[in-house]
């Protein structure tokens, strides 16, 4: 239950301070912007030299559960939010009985499980107007015995854990499924079946303690093996019918969630234009990140807003954009294993390329490193000089 609704000031005296459970980078581009609205952070994350350490002012170093650090984060926190979706619940909870918390517990505690996350989604059906995707709860080789022929092929998923494409397997058969699911070690998993995508788009939306809602402009993404590769403002493929869609069923989401603060629901485009709801973050999302330089305000200010009871900003983008993950294998050339830094001069060369790098001491293959995110006077633009920073980078386009 909210402890107190009147929105925060950020210059009073003593500081006022806002709270992250997790260190990562979305929790220190949280910092940037909250640090900006005149407040100050306080992170708790196990991790001592985390991303989020180099900007927050405090790092409280301690597991998510435990007690003492989060009552020490309640005592000294105005407001608590999540960078991630996999912390404890039950600590959020916790909180939440010492100061405001926002999302939820209960809210995150959908997120972070496939199959109830599949259950919330069809109950918002009647009023979001999309499902999610046709799918089965796998919890033993039984299960996989009776998955009907019709969810052939398929991915298979674990039911909690996964993101960036880990947990997930694609089947084609049934003896796949089975051998799938045997080196999923036991864990509940969800087969979903395979479906005719013709693109994939986010919805980021957020919602304030008054209950007013604002949604940002569609993206539309491309991953590569599971990883978000580019995402792109406006998507240069959805149509104006699909995009209200999309937007008005996020809205209808977030509503009945009674969710506060920022929120991403993935979409899948079917080949025929219809939409199918694919999975929602509970915090900032990395095809938001493009929000920090070709919109009036990012998502990670807005999420300080939402904590702060604050009004909530305006979502408008001023210019076309182009985000490219940069991920940790552009350290490296062919199959060596000795790093190099890449040839950031050069990519900062190109007209409106914005460079944002993690704070992480180590680059590895697969890892997220930074993003560039091309702002330009036309679409076409932005995207012409992405596609020369891959080039640049050792990228294939």
């Amino acid at each position: 239950m909210t402890k107190q609704l009147s929105p925060l000031n950020p210059s009073a005296a003593p500081a006022t301070w806002l709270g992250v459970m997790g260190g990562g980078q979305l929790g220190r581009m949280f910092a940037h912007a909250a640090q900006q609205m005149g407040f100050k952070v306080a992170v708790l994350e196990p991790a001592l030299d985390c991303p989020a350490s180099h900007a927050a002012d405090q790092l409280l170093s301690a597991d998510y559960t435990d007690a003492d650090a989060l009552i020490k984060l309640a005592a000294q926190c105005a407001s608590v939010t999540t960078e991630f979706e996999n912390v404890s619940a039950k600590s959020l909870a916790f909180l939440a009985d010492r100061t405001f918390v926002a999302p939820s517990s209960s809210c995150v505690s959908i997120a972070q499980d496939r199959m109830a996350e599949k259950r919330f989604f069809i109950e918002c059906a009647p009023t979001s107007g999309v499902f999610p995707a046709s799918h089965k709860e796998i919890n033993s080789t039984a299960d996989v015995d009776a998955v009907p022929d019709d969810l052939l092929p398929g991915i298979l998923k674990t039911v909690r854990m996964g993101y960036d494409g880990k947990g997930q397997v694609r089947v084609k058969t049934r003896a796949e499924l089975h051998d799938a699911y045997a080196g999923m070690n036991g864990v509940a998993c969800v087969l979903e079946k395979m479906l005719p995508l013709a693109y994939e788009i986010s919805v980021l939306a957020a919602r304030g303690a008054d209950g007013k809602a604002v949604v940002y402009p569609i993206a539309e993404n491309v991953h590569r093996d599971g990883i978000l590769f580019t995402t792109t403002v406006p998507g240069p493929h959805i149509t104006t019918d699909s995009a209200e869609k999309a937007q008005a069923a996020t809205l209808a989401v977030i509503e009945q969630l009674g969710y506060v603060g920022v929120l991403c629901i993935e979409f899948f485009v079917l080949t025929d234009g219809s939409l199918v709801v694919n999975e929602m973050a509970p915090r900032p999302h990395n095809s938001g990140h493009y929000t920090i330089d070709a919109c009036v305000t990012s998502q990670f200010a807005q999420q300080a807003r939402a904590m702060a009871r604050m009004p909530l900003g305006d979502v408008r983008q001023h210019s076309p954009a182009a985000m490219l993950n940069i991920l940790g294998d552009i350290w490296f050339e062919g199959k060596s294993d000795e790093a190099r830094e890449p040839a950031w001069d050069k990519v900062l060369a190109l007209p409106g390329a914005n460079l944002h790098l993690y704070g992480k001491d180590t680059a590895r293959r697969a890892r997220k490193m930074g993003h560039i995110t091309f702002i330009a006077p036309t679409l076409e633009e932005a995207q012409a000089n992405l596609r020369k920073a891959c080039a640049i980078l050792g990228i294939a386009p």
